[in-house]
């Protein structure tokens, strides 16, 4: 057995990497196991690490209004009913109308910005089991060019279309105030406050279609995503982030659901049997994401607790960031944390002194401006951030030590690099240390099993990419 031994004086000893730091007595010995000894750098690292702060997110946090997300919201309610079959060509309501209004505010709000926003329809005929006669599905989006990695994305959306209870009946009212007037309110509002900044790489704002058809839009955009030559890096779907009174009595506006797949949707036979044996269920780049997203929440938010939801979405449920990891890509949904479900897909009405439909009297205004927030400050800190490490691989099989690898970023914002670790039950990032613009770091003396490690990309300017796990089970790009 190895034992690390320490005499006489006193001395700063770290005994894992979950202590701190203790003192060895003035006599005496101490002696440790060798499952304690601190993890030490192999190669040497930069002495000094960047700042994990920028100041600039702090702003970004209190930005959004909730005045103009209400007007907003208010706007798309009077639409009467957005249906993904409802007229197109009205001034004033159905879908048509309402996606039209989003498109010239997401061109006003670029006006004002000095045309910092390429504004664009995305649009595909459908048919299928919900959409019985072909019909146009139109997406709007808003592309905010990165400066110097254009084609690195990240993304936040918000659904247009609303339905009542007969998901076929494209007439009645339908207000979708907050499933999903919320959504895109949010959306439009993250452009506001983030057209004011330039970043490195793209932000795309989107305003999907057919959602609530079979999730024709979110499988447009996907498409148009690779078409494009997109490293889509995050897209964050937001679907219902108004309500605060949820149907088992709780009221609470401090609290919001993140939901990720654990295993990529798209991985692959020789990556799944991978991932059997090496680990990594639970480290999908969504659920990283995830992950990201809540800490930049503690870091930066007041009166936010984030709940990370370690599924894809609601039980036996689905949302419009499905498309997205069907095709390979990181996506999480974001929504409140109590739903009220006598407001969602409901005809207007009250039975038996209940109220039902997704009218705006049942909208937060505050609540989705935080909310937004929450949005703004994930997506500005990933476009400052550089991109996330590629290859990255592990090593470490029978030995005392762990060394992590990956490809040595070209992008002159890429500073370095930290690595992280965490106990394999522990639901989040517990441990990092900054390691140096190095392509490999090895973790002297802490054992590959019993512990799960990441890597992540550093910016002068405070801002990390998320922590990317070994392998293809948490690779952001293919």
């Amino acid at each position: 057995m190895k034992y690390l031994i320490h005499k006489a004086a006193p001395k700063r000893v770290k005994l894992s990497p979950k202590s701190g730091y203790c003192l060895a007595g003035l006599a005496g010995l101490l002696i440790l196991g060798a499952a304690t000894v601190p993890a030490m750098a192999a190669t040497p690292a930069t002495s000094v690490a960047p700042s994990q702060e920028d100041m600039r997110l702090y702003d970004i946090a209190n930005a959004p209004q909730a005045q103009r997300i209400e007007q907003d919201i208010r706007t798309l309610v009077d639409f009467g009913t957005r249906h993904t079959l409802s007229d197109t060509q009205s001034d004033t309501q159905g879908i048509g109308a309402a996606r039209r209004w989003i498109e010239a505010e997401f061109k006003r709000i670029s006006t004002q910005c000095g045309g910092c926003l390429e504004v664009v329809t995305v649009a595909k005929t459908v048919e299928g089991k919900r959409i019985a006669k072909p019909t146009e599905v139109v997406n709007v989006i808003a592309i905010q060019r990165g400066k110097t990695d254009p084609k690195r994305v990240v993304m936040m959306s918000g659904d247009i279309d609303s339905r009542v209870t007969d998901v076929l009946d494209a007439t009645s009212i339908s207000p979708g105030a907050n499933d999903n007037a919320s959504g895109v309110a949010g959306a439009l509002e993250a452009a506001r406050v983030l057209s004011q900044y330039q970043f490195n790489g793209t932000i795309v704002y989107a305003a999907l279609s057919g959602e609530e058809q079979g999730l024709y839009g979110g499988n447009i955009l996907a498409d148009y995503a690779k078409a494009q030559g997109w490293q889509v890096q995050a897209v964050l779907n937001n679907d219902m982030i108004g309500n605060i009174a949820g149907i088992n009595g709780v009221v609470n506006n401090s609290s919001v659901r993140v939901f990720s797949e654990g295993v990529r949707f798209a991985e692959t036979a020789d990556e799944a049997k991978e991932r059997y044996f090496s680990g990594g269920e639970n480290d999908s780049a969504s659920r990283n994401l995830a992950r990201k997203i809540k800490s930049l929440a503690d870091q930066y938010m007041t009166n936010l607790d984030v709940m990370l939801v370690y599924r894809l979405d609601r039980f036996g449920r689905g949302g419009h960031h499905l498309p997205f990891n069907q095709a390979g890509l990181p996506a999480v949904r974001i929504m409140e944390t109590n739903e009220h479900y006598d407001r969602q897909h409901q005809d207007i009405r009250v039975e038996n002194g209940i109220a039902y439909g997704d009218v705006i009297e049942g909208v937060d205004f505050d609540f989705t401006a935080k909310l937004t927030a929450l949005n703004a400050i994930s997506l500005a800190a990933q476009a400052w951030a550089p991109a996330p490490p590629t290859k990255v691989s592990i090593e470490g099989q029978v030995s005392p030590s762990t060394t992590l690898s990956w490809q040595k970023s070209t992008d002159d914002t890429v500073v370095g690099y930290r690595v992280y670790w965490r106990s394999t039950t522990a639901p989040e990032w517990t441990h990092s240390r900054y390691v140096g613009k190095v392509e490999t770091f090895t973790l002297d003396n802490l054992v590959i099993d019993n512990y799960l490690f990441g890597v992540a990309s550093v910016a002068a300017n405070g801002n990390v990419s998320p922590v990317v796990f070994p392998g293809a089970a948490g690779a952001f790009f293919k």
